[in-house]
Formats: C-alpha cells, structure tokens, sequence
C-alpha cells in the first residue's frame, strides 16, 4: 500500500471516529506532545460520570472545525461528551452546569487559550481572569467568568 493510501485510509478512519464520538461516553481529542490536556483531564473526570476515551489526534484543527468550534474559541483540546463540545480548559462545575441545565442554541462550551490557573494549567497560587464561553446556534455568550487571583 502506498503511503498516499494510508494516509487516507487513516484519515478516513479518524473521520469516522470524530463523528461518532458524540454518541459514545465521553472522548478527548488532543495533540499527543501537549502534557496539560491529561492534567485537565484528571482534574475534571469526574463530571463525566465515566471513562473518556482518549484520541491522539494528527490534525485538531479538523477535529475542531468538525466540531464547529469558532476560531477565537479555541484551545488545546477538545472533548465531545453528551451531545455537547468542551474546548479547552473548561472547569468541572461549568461541564457539570451544561450537561444538567442542557441550554438551547448551546453546541459547547470554551476556555479560549491556555489562561495560567485554570483546570490543567496550575501555576502556583496565580491565576488569570478568563471565561467560559458558549458557542452554537444561539450566537457566543459567557457563561462563567473567573477572576485573577495570586501573583
């Protein structure tokens, strides 16, 4: 088999992965040298009520466009969990949130970037503001904000 064909054939199967994924128990995408998506993970698992599956994804940028995760919104990982999209360093409390309250118009929620105190991305008692955007038919809107504490 040439390289060319297995190239698409293992694209074509990370295709099909990306667009089940929604269906099964939760699944991580994330770039296999980023160390922070595994913390994030550990910190959050909880609020998943069961085990995530996790993808070394070759190319995230198709795995977020997929998903329709807007540009501005975007981080290091992504994860599909009960019909909805977590982007990034989003905290435990705010996936626990969405998957009870079920917004209309939500398609996700997103940490955008990698704020320094947020969940996987700890660095002593400092942590930036940032905020946890929705995203989806309904437009962008923040759901949660966290302020800056430490330093």
């Amino acid at each position: 088999m040439t390289l060319a064909r297995r190239t698409l054939v293992a694209l074509s199967a990370f295709a099909g992965i990306i667009g089940t994924a929604h269906a099964a128990s939760p699944t991580m995408f994330r770039d296999a040298g980023c160390g922070c998506c595994l913390k994030w993970l550990e910190i959050v698992k909880a609020s998943f009520g069961t085990r995530v599956a996790v993808v070394n994804a070759p190319d995230m940028n198709a795995v977020k466009d997929k998903q329709g995760v807007p540009q501005a919104l975007r981080s290091c990982h992504t994860v599909l969990v009960g019909g909805y999209v977590i982007e990034g360093h989003v905290p435990a409390k705010e996936i626990a949130r969405l998957l009870r309250e079920k917004p209309k118009g939500v398609k996700g929620l997103a940490v955008a970037g990698m704020p320094t105190g947020s969940p996987g991305m700890e660095y002593r008692n400092i942590r930036d503001a940032y905020q946890v955007m929705t995203f989806g038919p309904g437009g962008q809107r923040v759901y949660a904000s966290y302020a800056a504490s430490g330093g």
